[in-house]
């Protein structure tokens, strides 16, 4: 028997003018079912953001990376999404939308430690 599980995992992406569709990574949301685990873990690199767009706003997108931490969370500070399993919080994430903070396309891969996992995948593919 394998001591790891299967993950899903979507990059955050920042879309500081979505007409123009141009984006940077600042964030990874992760997802394992069989520990009832989600989590992401963010960094706005302010640079990027405002080379893309000099008069971003700042403040709201790291608002809006906060608010993804939080419906991960759980609790209060999820909102609506409080009273959902980890899963249907990740669904709801992972949706596709047309904001500043957009959900990346899904993948997935074996992990024994979700949690390292989105701290290494933060590493890759954010920093």
């Amino acid at each position: 028997m394998s001591d790891r599980d299967v993950f899903e995992y979507a990059l955050l992406r920042v879309v500081p003018r979505v007409e123009r569709g141009e984006c940077f990574n600042a964030g990874v949301v992760v997802y394992c079912r069989a520990k009832s685990f989600v989590c992401a873990r963010t960094h706005l690199d302010e640079a990027k953001l405002r080379a893309l767009d000099p008069g971003a706003d700042v403040a709201g997108v790291r608002a809006a990376l906060r608010a993804v931490e939080g419906v991960c969370a759980g609790g209060e500070q999820a909102g609506q999404a409080a009273s959902e399993d980890a899963g249907r919080r990740f669904r709801w994430l992972i949706a596709p939308r047309s904001t500043v903070v957009q959900p990346g396309p899904v993948h997935t891969g074996l992990t024994a430690d979700p949690e390292a996992e989105a701290e290494r995948l933060l590493e890759v593919l954010v920093r």
